[in-house]
């Protein structure tokens, strides 16, 4: 019987694959050759690991992610994970954590396939289905989808409540804009009036009131200076109404707020007037010692506030009037003058 003769071709890469794999297994013959035995004299010192070295080693060790075939080092390349030594495929198809770039829409406008984020200043977080215009609808289709969206609008409101709710959401979104309040005003003063909404005050006060008195509250537990009347000088309700629903949530809420100082108002303050940080942190002393010695008791935080910037800059030699503090703190010169004598007596 003949010997049957191997028809097995052995590619250059296999070839390649065997050579680096004799050379590495000849350094290591050479180099158990060349270690020479330790002696009782020179003993090797013993090295402690901690804990936070070994977590170390650890990380480093699965961060190495080697190859399983040849055990070389992978190394990252595009979205893929290939082994530098044979040139591996190990990973093929990494996770994306960015949007998803899909779109339903005829025309392609809007390929984004998430909606808006949730947010506390509508009726319904956000989370509402609405129907789209096009331009490419034409004759009894585009009609019939005008129809759909009417009656569409109409089923989202289904309760008297919810219609309150819309029409006092609209206005707080309207007052934090002319306001230029921040997102988390706007946010705080819905939710305070979903707090009154549910334990019935509402009934018999404006819904113009309440919103504007949410606002109000926002700003106060957020630290942001609004005075009532700036509230009130946007809104449509009037400070009666306001001052009717404040009350109403103080009483029944318990509003975690307490009674303004005068150095709430001075940053602003001393923007509107341009002046200079030293004269701001002048001012800011001033409010602390007119706290301190019972000079703000029972006056208007604003006044305080006008009258504190305003002795600063006197102190200081900067450009300031009484006419200018008043008009930057809706209050009248008499009040800024009052408030200075008291603070410039010794």
């Amino acid at each position: 019987m003949s010997d049957a003769r191997s028809t097995r071709v052995r590619s250059p890469r296999t070839e390649t694959d065997d050579a680096a794999t004799a050379d590495r297994a000849g350094s290591a013959e050479r180099a158990a050759t060349t270690d020479r035995p330790v002696s009782a004299d020179e003993s090797p010192a013993t090295e402690t690991v901690g804990p936070t070295e070994a977590a170390a080693t650890t990380e480093e060790t699965g961060d190495r992610e080697t190859c399983p075939e040849c055990g070389g080092r992978t190394r990252v390349d595009g979205a893929e994970r290939v082994c530098a030594d044979c040139g591996l495929v190990v990973e093929a198809d990494r996770i994306d954590h960015g949007p998803e770039w899909r779109s339903f829409d005829d025309d392609d406008a809007n390929p984004k396939r998430t909606g808006a984020p949730l947010t506390r200043s509508r009726h319904d977080r956000g989370l509402s289905t609405e129907i789209g215009r096009s331009t490419k609808v034409k004759g009894r289709k585009r009609r019939r989808l005008a129809r759909m969206r009417t009656q569409h609008n109409r089923a989202q409101i289904s309760t008297k409540r919810d219609r309150n709710k819309v029409y006092a959401y609209t206005e707080i979104r309207r007052l934090t804009g002319a306001l230029e309040l921040p997102d988390s005003v706007r946010d705080a003063a819905c939710a305070l009036f979903d707090s009154a909404q549910d334990e019935s005050l509402l009934r018999g006060r404006s819904l113009e009131g309440f919103a504007a008195a949410c606002v109000y509250v926002a700003c106060r537990t957020a630290d942001v200076a609004r005075t009532v009347g700036e509230v009130c000088a946007e809104a449509k309700a009037t400070e009666d109404e306001h001052q009717a629903a404040f009350d109403a949530m103080n009483r029944e809420l318990g509003l975690p707020i307490a009674p303004s100082g005068p150095a709430e108002y001075l940053p602003r303050f001393a923007s509107d007037l341009g002046c200079d940080p030293a004269v701001e942190r002048r001012a800011g002393e001033l409010a602390e010692r007119a706290v301190e010695e019972g000079i703000a008791n029972g006056r208007n935080p604003v006044g305080v506030a006008a009258a504190c910037l305003y002795t600063a800059a006197r102190e200081l030699d900067a450009e300031c009037t009484q006419r200018e503090a008043a008009d930057v703190a809706g209050v009248t010169p008499v009040t800024v003058r009052r408030t200075y004598v008291d603070l410039t007596e010794e």
